[in-house]
């Protein structure tokens, strides 16, 4: 895994073997942050984010990298949220915390804190779950309300995805094999 902007730029963080993680390509990555920096983010904030479905942690270190003031990353599975602590502890990367949990379990029970505080909402908002996973198509409806009112949220999905019909969709790339939709 390779940070490509900001002041986590150019460190190499080898995964450790055998993880299940599909980190989103270079290629990819790159695109998407040329994107956010060019049309929908502006970094100079120290904007929030959310990091769903961490794996490697490669998204939400490149949002702390590149200026967010807070990134929570949420991981399910013990040994990549054990990786993403150690990562973080070696970078002393205060802005970012990696969450151990289920992301419907965190999101829901964020979604209450969100209810009470429109200030804890995210600004940032990024899904990267498994491209098979059954509920794919329901994380917009779980998640947006989580997202600020200006905020943007990217969902990270196979090419049997489209979401150009739901009523927050804005936006829609595809790198590869990989396709980023957008909602605001």
């Amino acid at each position: 895994m390779r940070i490509i902007r900001g002041k986590y730029k150019g460190r190499h963080i080898p995964s450790p073997t055998g993880f299940k993680a599909r980190p989103t390509t270079d290629f990819a990555k790159e695109g998407l942050f040329n994107i956010l920096e060019n049309v929908y983010v502006d970094f100079d904030v120290a904007p929030t984010a959310l990091d769903l479905f961490a794996g490697t942690g490669s998204i939400g270190l490149e949002l702390a990298s590149r200026g967010c003031g807070k990134v929570v990353s949420v991981e399910k599975d013990f040994r990549h949220w054990q990786f993403l602590a150690r990562v973080q502890k070696e970078l002393q990367a205060q802005e970012w915390l990696p969450v151990k949990g289920d992301v419907f379990k965190y999101v829901r029970a964020y979604e209450e804190q969100c209810q009470r505080d429109a200030a804890a909402r995210f600004d940032i908002i990024f899904a990267d779950p498994p491209y098979a996973l059954e509920s794919l198509k329901d994380i917009p409806d779980a998640v947006l309300p989580l997202l600020a009112e200006e905020g943007i949220f990217v969902l990270e999905h196979g090419k049997d995805y489209d979401f150009s019909t739901h009523p927050r969709f804005i936006d829609h790339r595809n790198y590869g094999s990989v396709n980023f939709s957008f909602f605001r």
